[in-house]
């Protein structure tokens, strides 16, 4: 066999999974509506308000969308020039049956490798990183600075491995290969020539009264985590604890586009 020919998906595990992501039943029932939606769409919106670009005609590729949930919240809040792009059919489907508009099926590479160099004003890639090889990964950050446009940011969210219970979201799927710290994910994507990175917790959103409930018991069980930690290294350093955490990566406004290899 030619060890240099891309393997069949039923030889790569994640491949295999990923055919199978909504079917397999790991991640609850798929939505039948757009209302379906409604219980992620207060944490979506947050990410949007907090992270997007401000002009609504902001150029945006979601790479990795799957049933296009954050799309959906970005158009409610009057994104007009979005576009997704997953590998699964099936999170495809989902989408193209709520009525999500811009989603359609691909590889993420493939997809990147025909984004022109500095044509986006923001990238997403919304619990997909964790996915990739570490070579991979280093791909992807050099694609992403590429086709970004000086000023336009790489917006992540990932598994969060300074968290004592990031082992829920590690291992939660089984096409998961990696998880990071603020330390880790920032050395990567300084490494890679983003200008700058900020590393946010990915808390509970207030919506409601539960939500509120929520958020005010973690920030005491925070308060808790912080103080350990602190006993345990001497470290005073305000960490980031929740399972997840969001990047924020930003192209130089000064940098030159980045010559494919």
């Amino acid at each position: 066999m030619d060890s240099t020919a891309p393997r069949r998906p039923d030889q790569d595990p994640n491949q295999f999974m990923y055919q199978r992501y909504v079917s397999s039943g790991g991640f609850g029932p798929a939505p039948a509506s757009q209302e379906d939606m409604a219980p992620r769409m207060p944490v979506m919106r947050d990410l949007v308000r907090r992270f997007f670009p401000a002009d609504r005609d902001a150029e945006i590729l979601d790479l990795g969308c799957g049933n296009g949930v954050l799309l959906l919240a970005a158009q409610r809040e009057g994104y007009r020039r979005l576009q997704g792009v997953d590998g699964s059919a099936e999170q495809v489907a989902i989408a193209q049956r709520l009525g999500i508009s811009g989603v359609r099926q691909g590889d993420l590479f493939e997809a990147l490798a025909r984004t022109a160099d500095g044509s986006l004003d923001a990238l997403v890639t919304y619990d997909v990183i964790e996915h990739l090889t570490k070579q991979d990964l280093l791909r992807l950050a050099q694609e992403t600075l590429r086709v970004l446009k000086p000023g336009g940011r790489w917006i992540i969210h990932a598994p969060n491995a300074e968290s004592p219970f990031f082992g829920r979201i590690r291992y939660g799927d089984f096409t998961h290969e990696l998880a990071f710290t603020r330390q880790s994910l920032g050395a990567l994507l300084r490494a890679a020539g983003f200008a700058d990175v900020v590393c946010a917790e990915d808390a509970p959103i207030p919506h409601g009264l539960k939500s509120m409930i929520r958020l005010a018991l973690w920030k005491l069980v925070r308060s808790v985590l912080r103080f350990v930690i602190a006993v345990e290294t001497g470290d005073m350093t305000n960490g980031i604890y929740s399972q997840n955490l969001i990047a924020m990566a930003t192209k130089s406004s000064s940098n030159q586009v980045v010559e494919r290899q």
